[in-house]
């Protein structure tokens, strides 16, 4: 396979500190070699070896591709009327879901999947080359399934959230409704997915619901995740910790053994700043899980309902701006964080055997991502060696 030295890259992010200068393991006047869909060098221009292609950066910042941990893109239908009545005044809750719901079930395999293939398109243009992604939206076993395979054609981090609210079709009896997530509807998507989620919060499923459906996904080989803490207090973030998540996402309302528990286990805390930009809801305190020794992760929480952005520059400003974190902080937590989040290890770095996966800022520096919001900077994109955008 042919070999490309990208070069001239004014500031490299490896988020690897033996290959520069602090924890980003930033790089000056740097090169990357690719070779297929791995980086195999990395260093400076002008120790660049030869290669059969070359790319000039023309002095432009890179950084690894976000690693976008959270997101709901199997969906139908439109919110605007909601979002537009919560900005006149109205609160949010987890109920508007149902809305979605019903479009979901309506809309045919082909405009679900024209949908998918729109946002993953949008958030590559952006700089995300790996995004996860769960069904949700259908609450039924073969709209959950088919959601599953749908969402298969188009990312390997396919999430089971069959647990997102309680069917409306069993209003009157939620044990039902978990009996049929962690049954029938288990045995149908399992085979689709890799994670297995649950909206744990006042409005969708208790500490208990949400232990013996994520207990029954670990049995079928699929790895917890957790929306927890995002509307209230609640048992959802040390609920994830005791069964080993891989993530626990939102974490808006922590306790001190919140913090210490996320500090002290091997689950990440992934903050949605998009969630409480849309809903206008209190910020998640970075600040706080960091300087207590937590792993955090910067999402998008692509949905309709509650965060309709598919851009991690976005989240990155927004975490700076009201969250305490810097702007290296941030972008460590928006590639190497995510990945963590996914407890995948060939992403969200640049450094020699990672996947050739990398984004070119068209700005000297990866501070630009937060000093200039709202100002599209990416400029060129690279997913498993190849150039997307």
């Amino acid at each position: 396979m042919a070999t490309t030295v990208i070069t001239n890259i004014s500031s490299l992010v490896t988020n690897d500190p033996s290959l520069g200068e602090g924890p980003l393991g930033t790089l000056q006047d740097a090169a990357v070699v690719i070779d297929g869909d791995r980086v195999v060098w990395v260093g400076t221009s002008s120790k660049a070896p030869a290669t059969d292609n070359r790319v000039d950066a023309g002095g432009r910042a890179a950084l690894p591709g976000f690693v976008d941990s959270h997101s709901h893109l199997v969906f139908a239908g439109d919110r605007t009327a909601e979002f537009n009545a919560r900005m006149s005044g109205r609160s949010y809750s987890a109920g508007g879901i149902r809305t979605t719901v019903a479009a979901t079930r309506a809309a045919s395999d082909e405009a679900l999947d024209a949908n998918v293939r729109r946002y993953v398109r949008e958030a590559l243009r952006q700089g995300t080359t790996v995004l996860e992604t769960k069904s949700g939206y259908g609450l039924t076993v073969e709209d959950e399934a088919r959601a599953l395979r749908i969402a298969a054609a188009h990312t390997d981090e396919v999430t089971y959230l069959g647990a997102h609210i309680v069917s409306p079709d069993y209003a009157d009896d939620p044990a039902a409704y978990v009996d049929l997530v962690t049954g029938p509807m288990l045995d149908a998507c399992a085979p689709h997915a890799r994670w297995v989620d649950v909206f744990c919060e006042q409005g969708a499923f208790d500490g208990d619901q949400a232990r013996t459906i994520l207990t029954a996904g670990a049995a079928r080989g699929l790895t917890p995740r957790v929306h927890a803490n995002q509307l209230s207090y609640g048992p959802g973030v040390q609920l994830a910790v005791e069964l080993g998540a891989a993530s626990a996402d939102h974490c808006t309302h922590l306790t001190d053994a919140d913090v210490d528990a996320l500090a002290n286990g091997t689950t990440v805390a992934t903050l949605l700043p998009g969630a409480e930009f849309s809903t206008r809801a209190q910020w998640p305190d970075a600040r706080r899980l960091l300087d207590a020794g937590a792993t955090v992760a910067l999402s998008t929480d692509c949905n309709p309902g509650s965060s309709f952005t598919s851009s991690m520059p976005f989240c990155i400003a927004l975490a700076v701006r009201d969250m305490g974190m810097t702007p290296d902080e941030a972008v460590w937590s928006a590639t190497a964080g995510g990945a963590a989040a996914l407890r995948r290890t060939d992403v969200g770095r640049i450094a020699p055997g990672a996947r050739a996966d990398l984004a070119l800022l068209d700005a000297p520096s990866h501070v630009h991502l937060a000093y200039r919001p709202g100002v599209p900077l990416v400029s060129a994109v690279w997913r498993a060696g190849v150039r997307e955008a």
